[in-house]
Parts: structure tokens; sequence; C-alpha cells
């Protein structure tokens, strides 16, 4: 798979940049946003694997940032922030944030933290509906059956129930799915869906898998 994407919603420059540095050099792939508009919009367009989000933003309150994320992503967000109190803390989790780091914080404490969360995303169990996927056991039931995939239809499935709704290019499938490595006009996106889409049918999964044409496919949130 490609590196995974972490939006960083930071107005401060100087500390953009070291989280930036830090990031990259663990591997990660970062973009930056300077204000909260901006970052909601990155978010939006992006679909990032996680956010580093700061509380006092130019724009509008950070919390507000996780409220309006919340209402239609499960995106990680951590919290960065300098008020350390506990109703501080309490309000930031129950608008939605998943974890809160502590200005000043060491790097290692940032990354540690960044990994917990990204892992804990690749090994939960994701629903829509009737159909259930689980990462670890690589196991797929619809209506409690079980859907026998290859690993690529799995890996396809995978991708796209993170995101009920979202429409994924061939471009992008290709490059999540086979890192980018398909030649130009391989049709073998276009395979695995058809052997996805027929078994799914096999149990009556009828209509999940959407194809907008000229665009991609998708999962019907």
């Amino acid at each position: 798979m490609s590196a995974q994407r972490i939006l960083v919603i930071e107005d401060d420059l100087d500390i953009a940049n070291v989280l930036r540095m830090d990031l990259n050099d663990a591997g990660y792939g970062v973009e930056h946003a300077d204000s909260a508009m901006n970052g909601l919009i990155r978010a939006r367009e992006d679909h990032p694997d996680l956010i580093l989000l700061d509380l006092g933003l130019p724009d509008f309150d950070g919390g507000d940032v996780v409220q309006r994320l919340r209402k239609n992503s499960a995106v990680p967000i951590i919290v960065l922030t300098a008020r350390d109190t506990v109703d501080e803390k309490v309000r930031l989790l129950g608008l939605g944030a998943d974890d809160y780091l502590i200005k000043p914080f060491h790097p290692d404490e940032l990354l540690a933290r960044v990994k917990v969360q990204l892992r804990q995303r690749t090994t939960e169990s994701l629903s829509m509906g009737d159909l259930t996927l689980d990462p670890q056991k690589r196991l797929v039931t619809y209506k409690g059956e079980e859907l026998r995939l290859s690993p690529k239809e799995f890996d396809i499935l995978a991708l796209l129930i993170r995101q009920p709704g979202r429409v994924y290019s061939r471009q992008e499938i290709g490059q999540e799915i086979w890192q980018g490595r398909l030649p130009e006009g391989s049709n073998v996106v276009d395979v695995h869906m058809a052997n996805l889409r027929a078994k799914l049918r096999d149990l009556d999964g009828y209509g999940l898998l959407r194809t907008v044409r000229g665009v991609g496919y998708a999962l019907r949130g």
C-alpha cells in the first residue's frame, strides 16, 4: 500500500514544518493547511488517513473543526493543544477527537500516538449495513454469510468500505492496491471490480457496488 497520509492543520509555519519533517522521516505522507477552513477543504478533498489538528486556529476554534469533520468522516483526529485542563480534554473527546497531545511534546510521543490511531483504524472491523469486513482475520460477511474473496478483491473492498459513498477512480484504486504499478490502459481494476460485484450478487448483494461511468467505483453509503 502507499504511504499513509496525514493532514496537519496548523497556522504556525515553524511548528508545521517540524511536524512535516518528523512525519516524513517516519515514512508518512504529509499535507498542510494553515487555517480551519483550508483544513476542512483539504480533509474533504484529500481524504487523509489521520488529522493532526491545532486547537488555536486563526479563523475558528479547533473544536469546531472536530465537530464539522465528525458530521461525515470517521478519520482519526489528534488534537494539539496547550490547554492542559481536565474540562478541555473532556470537551475535545466529547466532540469526537480520538486523542490529544499537550504542547510542547516530544516527537517520539507524537509518532507513538499516530501509530496507535492508525493501527486501530486498520484492525477494527468495518461495517456498512449487512456487510462486515474484519481486517485482522481478512474475513468478509454479508448477512452473516462469508464472502470468499481473492487477496486483491479483499483489499479493494477494504478501501471502499472505509468511506462508503466516496467514488474512487481507477487510478486511485490502482495506486492504493497495486502501488501505481499497473501499466497505462490496463483493465485489471475493472476485472477485479466485475468479479467482486458478481460475488456480492451471489449473496443477494445487488446494488452494493456502484459504478459511476467515466469516473470510478463506490460502495453505496
